[in-house]
């Protein structure tokens, strides 16, 4: 279904596309789809692609990624790689509040996901607690998830959109146009985060059975076998929702 164009306010050549006019002088020696020495149209998807994931990488690699330099590089406990880690999440989700009047969600769920491995990690007595931790965390996150469904805000639409878009301004237009007039669209979007959501969900509940039901030693080593297992299934079956989406994009991207 293609949302229908009421107005066009293209008043030029969409970037990146070649205007229809002669070409002399050097540039027309350059191999078909180049325009001489820099594609200003490539560089622009190049910058386009960066601002949409600028998020996932501030609100979600860059607390990740100090928790395990803090942890493993640094040697911090448990407790205080997560606590530290927690500052720039908690800063994003508060300057959101405060600036915009909106809930930043990426923030505010890597926030809790930090919260609830503090918790946790005051159980480091017992070696099965501190496995059953990462179930508390991926929990977190799955019910995040579909809480972020019920409430038709789905969360892992900020993620599949870079990958759908591609970083290109018309095929995010499409996108944005898309999700605010089709209802197929959105149910798309509903269905992905329902998947990623609900394969999280029992990839917890498998590491919190395995953590007290198998031996120690075992788990050290079944629990990432899980959690990629977990990941591969919510990719493969996560394709039943981003195939039609990445059609229907490419049909309104082509309408428009």
């Amino acid at each position: 279904m293609t949302v229908t164009q009421t107005e066009r306010r293209e008043t030029g050549p969409m970037p990146g596309r070649h205007a229809l006019a002669p070409v002399s002088g050097p540039e027309a020696l350059a191999p078909a789809g180049h325009a001489g020495p820099a594609d200003p149209g490539s560089a622009d998807r190049r910058s386009d692609l960066a601002a949409a994931q600028r998020p996932l990488l501030i609100d979600v690699g860059i607390p990740v990624g100090t928790y395990y330099l803090l942890r493993d590089a640094f040697g911090l406990s448990l407790w205080l790689s997560l606590a530290l880690s927690s500052v720039g999440p908690a800063v994003r989700s508060i300057a959101s509040l405060i600036a915009d009047r909106t809930l930043n969600l990426l923030a505010v769920l890597m926030l809790a996901v930090n919260l609830a491995g503090i918790a946790v990690s005051f159980l480091t007595g017992d070696p099965r607690a501190m496995i059953a931790k990462d179930s508390a965390v991926s929990s977190v996150i799955a019910f995040a998830i579909l809480g972020s469904v019920l409430l038709r805000r789905p969360l892992m639409s900020a993620g599949l959109k870079p990958f759908m878009t591609k970083g290109q301004p018309h095929r995010s237009a499409a996108w944005d146009r898309l999700s605010a007039a089709s209802p197929r669209f959105r149910r798309l979007e509903l269905l992905f985060s329902t998947i990623w959501g609900v394969a999280l969900l029992a990839e917890c509940a498998a590491r919190l059975v395995g953590a007290y039901t198998l031996p120690v030693t075992t788990m050290v080593w079944l629990g990432t076998v899980i959690t990629l297992g977990a990941i591969a299934v919510a990719i493969v079956a996560g394709g039943a929702a981003a195939g039609p989406i990445q059609k229907m994009i490419d049909a309104e991207t082509a309408a428009s």
